[in-house]
């Protein structure tokens, strides 16, 4: 065992004092053997001339050049660049710097506001409305068109007779109006594209106007008279109806349908049976049907609140919905007051 004393005690105690920081040296750091004058505190590299101890020497280097690389024909203080059109040694490229950013926020765009949003023409409110007002016209010059051909069928003499006569003509225009209603909804680039839309949409009410005159020949021009006041008066009421009715008629769609084959039925079983109420009966039956169709179709093109509504593109289906209820309830009405009277 060690045996310590009183001075090795006095040692360790000074030894384990905090020792004060020495005086502040300006030749600090010490020389490196064979160092020049300006560059002691750098470590001496071979060959080394004054001012450029600290760096590695290239060969051929001149002074103040030492610790660039010598490119040819380099002049001194410009050894380390490249001459005009050479590329840079290897390691001698500058670092690029990333995620920099060179603006002032401060200068940034004031946030695009909302204090017009009432007057853009490009909002929903807006293009439901260029929408309804380009199904409305298309069907009024539908309409239109349709009156004008049931009016030539209807006071000319020759032409009723024709018709009468020829009775394959009917069928025929049924035939095309059917694969024309095919075509309009199931291809759907032809309903949308323009011009092929329109002319699609003319020809088939052509042929609904001739397939409405031939079926006018056999009814009396009073009776044919009551019918298109009677439908235009059903299509305003229903019309209104859809405009101020709470109640979404556009979930109900399936009910409808299902009441339509419902008809249809009714109608096989009418034409098996011949009785003239149940005529009247089914021809009542159908304006119902039709007329709850027409306020289906209308809350569709209104859109809003509704569960279902038709795009603003489809404007060209949405006019042809419109149109085949009005001819249907028509030719419903017609029957009926054919029956009546």
């Amino acid at each position: 065992m060690e045996l310590i004393t009183g001075s090795n005690v006095w040692q360790t105690k000074e030894m384990n004092k905090e020792q004060s920081p020495p005086s502040y040296n300006p030749y600090y750091p010490p020389p490196y053997p064979n160092s020049t004058q300006g560059n002691a505190g750098y470590p001496h590299y071979p060959n080394a001339t004054q001012g450029n101890a600290g760096y590695p020497q290239y060969p051929n280097a001149i002074q103040g050049n030492a610790g660039y690389p010598q490119y040819p024909n380099a002049t001194q203080g410009n050894a380390g660049h490249p001459p005009m059109g050479m590329m840079p040694l290897a390691g001698m490229m500058p670092p690029t710097a990333e995620n920099v950013n060179m603006g002032n926020p401060d200068d940034a765009p004031p946030e695009y506001t909302l204090g017009f949003e009432n007057e853009n023409c490009f909002s929903d409110a807006a293009i439901r409305r260029g929408f309804i007002r380009k199904v409305y016209l298309t069907l009024m010059i539908q309409l239109l068109i349709t009156v004008g051909i049931i009016c030539a069928f209807l006071y000319w003499e020759t032409l009723s007779d024709w018709v009468k006569d020829t009775y394959w003509f009917t069928y025929t225009m049924m035939g095309v109006t059917f694969a024309l209603v095919i075509v309009l909804v199931c291809c759907v680039d032809i309903r949308r594209k323009v011009p092929l839309n329109f002319i699609f949409l003319g020809l088939f009410t052509i042929a609904e106007g001739c397939l409405l005159g031939s079926v006018v020949v056999y009814y009396s021009a009073e009776a044919v008279l009551w019918a298109v006041g009677a439908t235009a008066l059903v299509s305003l009421a229903m019309s209104l109806f859809s405009l101020q009715s709470k109640w979404d008629f556009t979930a109900a769609s399936g009910c409808i349908w299902a009441m339509s084959w419902t008809l249809f039925s009714f109608a096989l079983l009418c034409a098996i049976l011949r009785s003239q109420y149940l005529y009247i009966f089914y021809a009542s039956l159908g304006t119902l049907i039709f007329s709850v169709y027409l306020v289906i179709d209308t809350q569709l093109i209104l859109g809003g609140k509704h569960k279902y509504s038709i795009s603003p593109e489809e404007y060209i289906f949405a006019a042809l919905n419109l149109y085949i209820d009005i001819v249907t309830i028509f030719l419903l009405l017609l029957q009926l007051i054919g029956f009546c009277r």
